[in-house]
């Protein structure tokens, strides 16, 4: 699905004519021929975000524009994996837990994120699919890998994500044309196999010589959402 290049802690996936869907930073649906993953230096405070997009993309020597991502976690850690027409590139990292315990401790007020803690982990999931899928099915598609990346962080660390993770799906308009991407199809269920494992082994890489945190109290930074909602019946 992609070329991929990492230069100067700029990650760039190639794919001419493709159609992207990002979570991300300046996101939405968009045509373009590469993507990004940039990773950040630690302290990073910088708000002019396009501007600092812009910035390291040129230094690293690239000059196609695309949605970009950023990330705390060192590219090294970067993984991909790939099944039947998906592929999946993934970097994870834990240092800013977002825990949401299903029973909630007590009623009260939310626990917050300084902006100044953000992009300090973050788990970034790039997928894409060889096939022509419409835009509800790539919406769809961006949904499969936050549930597929959902199951295998709860599974692997327990907490369901961090407090910046964000997500790109992303389709060949030229390709065979399928006409959906939830989880019961073949698109949909490569890609939650891609991300499955990506995650995983970015996680093993990234943590190799480290501890998960065991808790939100025992991450660098975090929060846990532990207020209830007022429920209602229609």
């Amino acid at each position: 699905m992609f070329d991929v290049t990492i230069r100067d802690d700029v990650l760039q996936l190639v794919r001419p004519d493709t159609a992207w869907l990002s979570s991300g930073w300046n996101g939405g649906l968009l045509d373009a021929d590469a993507a990004y993953n940039i990773s950040v230096p630690e302290g990073f405070q910088r708000t002019d975000l396009d501007a600092y997009i812009d910035e390291r993309r040129t230094s690293a020597g690239f000059d196609r524009s695309g949605p970009t991502l950023l990330t705390g976690v060192d590219l090294r850690h970067a993984r991909g994996a790939r099944c039947g027409s998906v592929e999946a590139v993934v970097t994870a990292g834990i240092s800013n837990p977002a825990a949401l315990p299903v029973e909630a401790e007590k009623p009260g007020s939310l626990s917050d994120a300084t902006e100044d803690e953000a992009e300090l982990g973050t788990v970034n999931v790039i997928v894409g699919t060889r096939r022509s899928i419409d835009d509800g099915s790539l919406a769809t598609l961006l949904s499969v890998a936050v549930e597929a990346k959902t199951a295998t962080l709860l599974a692997e660390t327990g907490f369901p994500g961090t407090t910046t993770d964000a997500v790109i799906a992303a389709c060949d308009p030229n390709g065979d044309e399928a006409t959906f991407a939830g989880s019961g199809t073949p698109i949909g269920a490569a890609a939650r196999v891609c991300v499955r494992d990506a995650v995983r082994a970015s996680l093993r890489s990234r943590y190799a010589t480290r501890a998960l945190p065991s808790s939100v109290e025992d991450a660098k930074y975090g929060v846990t959402t532990d207020v209830e909602a007022d429920t209602f019946e229609p």
